[in-house]
């Protein structure tokens, strides 16, 4: 077994990835048309920054990357409940630095301003990015996140073809950002809000408690939904589950 402090280390360095690629496309390609990535390219930017880092670190921690996901596998009975806690820690942990990292290269910027929806913070009424409300935001973060973990736990699931987990999963985080970026700027993850939020302060840190909220209620609700549809797992909980068997 992987011992606690490097599955740690390993889950703060790919949160960090995750956001730092992600929000990273956002806010230093996309606030430039002439390169064309738009909305399509922040949502492959977050689905190629889970993929590289499944194959990358899924055999040390796992790769959860993301509080809603490490409480969604505990309720499908994937993981123990004694390591949610320092997973949520390290999580959070990678992605404030990619935040202060972000912040620190668009200063490098003459004119950057830090503005309240700066370093593509989640959220809903004034920064949402097409104007949605609280409610459309809170509703949409829990199905998506309910759907990301039932994608997570069956493409893991020993009856399911290994090996494809990261594409899949990679996948399915594009389609949600494709579908959810308009709302609510795609959050499905409490640490990718933290970090920029942070650091941006004012309405976006005031904001972000919906972003742990809606992603945690539909982890769990994913992962009690795909052992409803699926069994147990045939196997005692695997600690650090690798995501590319």
């Amino acid at each position: 077994m992987v011992p606690l402090s490097k599955r740690l280390f390993a889950e703060a360095f790919g949160t960090f990835w995750l956001v730092f690629g992600g929000c990273g496309s956002a806010v230093l390609a996309a606030a430039f048309p002439a390169l064309g990535i738009g909305f399509t390219g922040v949502a492959l930017a977050f689905g190629l920054t889970v993929l590289t880092m499944a194959y990358s670190i899924g055999h040390v921690s796992g790769c959860h990357l993301n509080p809603a996901v490490t409480l969604g596998l505990w309720a499908g009975k994937r993981f123990p409940a004694r390591d949610i806690l320092p997973y949520w820690v390290a999580q959070v942990i990678g992605a404030t630095v990619a935040a202060a990292f972000l912040l620190s290269i668009a200063n490098g910027k003459p004119g950057f301003e830090l503005s309240p929806s700066g370093l593509a913070v989640n959220g809903y009424g004034p920064l949402s990015p097409g104007g949605y409300s609280l409610y459309a935001g809170f509703l949409i973060e829990i199905v998506l996140t309910a759907g990301f973990l039932i994608v997570i736990l069956g493409s893991t699931d020993d009856r399911s073809p290994s090996g494809f987990a990261p594409i899949a999963i990679g996948l399915a985080l594009t389609l949600i950002h494709l579908i959810s970026i308009p709302v609510t700027n795609t959050s499905v993850n409490p640490a990718r809000s933290t970090g920029p939020a942070l650091l941006v302060g004012g309405l976006a840190l005031q904001q972000v408690w919906l972003f742990w909220a809606a992603p945690l209620l539909g982890g769990s609700v994913g992962g009690i939904v795909y052992r409803l549809v699926a069994g147990d797992p045939p196997a005692p909980p695997v600690v650090g589950e690798d995501l590319t068997r």
